[in-house]
């Protein structure tokens, strides 16, 4: 297996999610209201899984390997685009919390802001992910040998082992600040 294979199997998740966030924007628009846990579920899948597991990966592993080679202007463009897309998608994931709590504090004209950046984020991922899965990944490869690749591989298992325990063990810690 290539790094790139369980890059790809989390976009499948990703992608997963996206539909069903496409379906709770018909609910949406049906009650004209908003069922606030879909959107912490969503909101925390995506910080979670999408972002801290899945960009975590691409971030803090593939793309710090692929800035130590000599990319083509191209991938290298393409690269600093992905991260540039990353913190777009966080700094949405953060409105569309702050959208809800702000719908739930009584704002009637949250909800608009709600089903926009629910919109936002349907329309986002796929491109996004098209980009990385057609366009990127595959040719990235190339710049790795296989020994560098099964090096990579293993740093992304380790990553994924680590990461539920860094998850709660912040939320402890958080939880145990504010007591």
């Amino acid at each position: 297996m290539i790094p790139i294979g369980p890059l790809m199997w989390e976009h499948r998740l990703i992608e997963r999610m996206v539909r069903l966030m496409s379906t709770e924007l018909d609910h949406m628009a049906e009650n004209n209201s908003i069922d606030p846990f879909f959107i912490d579920a969503a909101a925390d899948f995506l910080r979670t899984y999408a972002d801290r597991c899945h960009h975590g990966k691409e971030e803090g592993i593939l793309f710090r390997d692929l800035a130590r080679k000599n990319l083509s202007d191209e991938h290298g463009r393409m690269m600093r685009e992905l991260v540039e897309e990353h913190t777009y998608a966080r700094m949405t994931v953060a409105r569309l919390s702050a959208a809800k709590e702000a719908y739930l504090a009584g704002n009637a004209d949250s909800l608009g802001d709600v089903t926009w950046l629910l919109k936002e984020l349907v329309r986002f991922y796929p491109a996004h992910i098209e980009k990385e899965d057609e366009h990127f990944f595959h040719p990235c490869m190339e710049y790795f040998t296989a020994q560098e690749q099964g090096v990579m591989l293993q740093e992304f298992w380790d990553f994924d082992r680590r990461l539920i325990h860094e998850k709660y063990q912040q939320l402890v810690e958080r939880i145990d600040k504010e007591r």
